[in-house]
């Protein structure tokens, strides 16, 4: 069914605060992850949701990092209640990427790319073509040219089928009702070398709300709503540099998502992680492309750089393996819509530790060129 922009935060919002059981009165701030302006249309496409959500003279900001764009919301968010500044603070992502049209091939899938491009540099990027394929897979190339034996097409074509088949348990799933198996994924054409068509993620439009809230408050809601709070135990961030070189620390040594691997590295100290595969049961990571995955699995520790094929050889990601990885189906076959996918993410590992009782959760997101963004935050139940 279509919905508007409108529309679709509406529905987000209502939803978290029937989830939650409370009501928008409840909400003393809210953050908004909106990515792209020219899929709204807009300069500022916060301004009119203020008050659709009814959020009328409380204070708002959104934030935009790329692919990030949601998990660097909730990094938002969680410092505004962390800071003691606001009790409970709402974070909604939204995009609504099909509005963009391409009249000459009647489909929006150019105008999509377009757009996108200009998250590039406007100088050595966006004017030579630039498009988030092309941009994770330099990052992709380099890695192999480092790690030759690694990133197996077999390997690669067998977690796109994992992710297809944990996808149907996700009632939002953008491709729930697809098939993909190994042999279709490793069949499928090339879309910018060495990524395959059913092995990465696709654009899509939709919302997701989060409710971030003190202690005490979310004790409350917890009594209210019968279910238990997941809490924040570690909090990670970094942004790499654009622009390629031998030395991570001063430029972006493209054989490696550093970026990820430090985000990662800062939430395990606060959490008290030392052994990830062990520690956690359940990861909801940024698949924009399976083999990015594959290199950010390695980056957050649940595997060795260089052999990330381990996690289906040594069934890390298999099912009933040691870690439950996307069990949504992850943006593969979840969707993509930038803005909140991050928070779609987030619902995901909130339920499967609720409902199957895990103790510890990871969430990552990554963005923009190159892959110079990575966040991650490291959940605890109660």
């Amino acid at each position: 069914m279509e919905r508007t922009y409108y529309g679709l935060s509406q529905m987000a919002v209502r939803d978290c605060l029937r989830d939650a059981a409370i009501g928008i009165k409840d909400v003393d701030a809210v953050v908004y992850g909106i990515y792209n302006d020219i899929f709204e249309m807009a300069a500022i496409p916060e301004h009119p949701l203020q008050g659709i959500i009814g959020m009328t003279n409380k204070p708002g900001i959104r934030v935009t990092n790329g692919g990030a764009t949601g998990a660097y919301a909730m990094h938002c968010a969680y410092a505004w209640v962390a800071s003691g500044l606001y009790d409970t603070v709402m974070v909604l992502g939204v995009e609504r990427a099909t509005d963009c049209f391409d009249f000459e091939s009647m489909t929006e899938t150019p105008e999509v790319i377009k757009t996108i491009g200009w998250s590039g540099d406007t100088f050595f990027e966006r004017e030579l073509g630039w498009t988030a394929s092309d941009s994770y897979a330099e990052v992709v190339l380099a890695y192999m040219d480092d790690h030759p034996e690694d990133l197996k097409p077999e390997i690669s074509a067998k977690i796109s089928e994992i992710l297809c088949q944990q996808a149907k348990h996700n009632p939002f799933a953008q491709r729930r009702d697809e098939v993909v198996t190994a042999e279709m994924a490793m069949n499928s054409r090339y879309v910018v070398y060495p990524f395959k068509l059913l092995e990465m993620c696709v654009y899509s439009e939709g919302a997701g709300a989060l409710i971030f809230a003190s202690e005490e408050k979310a004790k409350a809601i917890a009594r209210n709503n019968g279910k238990a709070p997941i809490w924040i135990a570690g909090v990670g961030a970094s942004n790499e540099h654009s622009v390629a070189g031998p030395d991570y620390t001063r430029h972006k040594y493209m054989g490696r998502i550093w970026s990820d691997h430090i985000a990662a590295e800062k939430a395990y100290a606060m959490a008290g992680i030392t052994k990830p595969v062990q520690e956690i049961q359940v990861v909801e990571l940024h698949d924009a492309f399976i083999k990015q995955l594959q290199i950010t699995m390695g980056e957050m520790g649940f595997v060795p750089i260089g052999r990330t094929d381990a996690l289906v050889e040594e069934g890390i990601m298999t099912p009933g393996g040691k870690v439950l990885v996307n069990p949504s189906g992850g943006l593969t076959f979840g969707g993509h819509f930038v803005g909140g996918s991050n928070i779609f993410s987030t619902w995901s590992a909130r339920r499967e530790m609720l409902e199957r009782g895990f103790a510890r959760g990871l969430i990552h997101g990554t963005g923009s060129t190159v892959s110079q963004y990575g966040v991650v935050f490291v959940l605890e139940r109660s």
